[in-house]
């Protein structure tokens, strides 16, 4: 075979790689879930963000990055092996709160992806940058607040503002990712015998708590009571006092009319008063008005005079008999 065969074939072999890379370096496909950076000579000149076949120079003019737009998930303070154990890092997640005790913290960072260029460019290993971050946020917050908060119902307030402390420092790194949000997975204390410890003191104040709210409960109710007793009070108080304002308006009406008759009739209503005084006065007391005036004793009773007793049942016959016997 000649020389010029040879370049020949070595030409056309040549021209087909060129023509095969040309052909698998110019097209590329971006999926729903992904996002795309195309880099020309080693600088970012373009992103991506819908999906579908694409055109691009070939390389090594042009290549392309392509990132999730899904929302990731970071743990810290624990992992999963191959087989899907939990693998432990307590000297990561050992830290000390605001009130000087040590308690392991481990939780769930969740976070997307929302700026490919700077996520590529801006740091050597962002991933790791933000591990560092979430170590720094959740020991700074744990740090400043009480073991009651870290261990009961302070959760929630501990997320929230891990949250906002990492979202300022992964702004200020200008690393391309947000943060969507924290989940403590476990706050515990590091060892058995002070978290039996720490039980009884919290049973304890439950108990302080529920004695307190009872005693509470009993104060108002006596409140309640005595506050029911001096409505009572008050009422009939009030009643009282109407009742009186109307009895003394009654006298007074009487009195009026009493007075009026006195003007007309001074003697017998003199007279009449007197009697009905005395009548008020002496109940049941038999009563004699004298006047001497004439030398003769009269009397006027008040009451009418008791009858005589009937006599007793038999005594009228027994007369009887004995007037016959006499007879």
């Amino acid at each position: 075979m000649s020389v010029k065969r040879i370049l020949t074939i070595a030409g056309m072999a040549v021209a087909g790689l060129v023509l095969l890379i040309l052909a698998f370096t110019t097209w590329y496909t971006v999926d729903e879930g992904e996002q795309a950076v195309i880099i020309t000579f080693g600088k970012a000149d373009e992103t991506i963000t819908e999906s579908g076949l694409k055109f691009k120079l070939p390389w090594p003019v042009q290549k392309v990055e392509k990132l999730s737009k899904e929302t990731f998930s970071t743990t810290f303070g624990y992992d999963q092996d191959a087989e899907g154990n939990l693998i432990s890092y307590d000297k990561e997640t050992k830290m000390i709160t605001g009130d000087e005790y040590i308690v392991l913290a481990d939780l769930v960072v969740q976070w997307k992806i929302t700026e490919p260029v700077k996520y590529l460019f801006n740091a050597e290993d962002p991933r790791e940058l933000l591990h560092d971050a979430t170590a720094a946020s959740i020991r700074s917050i744990i740090g400043s607040s009480p073991i009651d908060d870290a261990l009961t119902d302070g959760k929630a307030e501990i997320e929230a503002e891990t949250r906002d402390l990492l979202s300022n420092l992964v702004e200020k790194y200008d690393i391309g990712i947000s943060i969507q949000g924290i989940k403590l997975q476990d706050v515990e204390l590091p060892n058995e015998e002070v978290r039996s410890a720490f039980t009884a003191v919290t049973d304890a104040r439950e108990t302080k708590s529920t004695k307190i709210n009872q005693a509470n409960k009993y104060e108002n109710q006596k409140k309640n009571e005595a506050q029911g007793e001096l409505d009572a009070i008050l009422s009939r108080a009030q009643g009282d006092r109407t009742s009186r304002i109307e009895q003394a308006h009654g006298d007074v009406a009487v009195f009026d009319k009493l007075y009026e008759e006195y003007r007309n009739n001074q003697d017998i209503t003199r007279q009449r008063l007197i009697l009905e005084t005395l009548e008020q006065v002496l109940p049941g007391a038999k009563i004699y008005i004298m006047n001497d005036n004439e030398g003769t004793v009269k009397y006027l009773p008040i009451q009418p005079p008791q009858q005589p007793a009937p006599p007793a049942a038999g005594e009228g016959n027994q007369e009887e008999g004995g007037a016959g016997d006499g007879q």
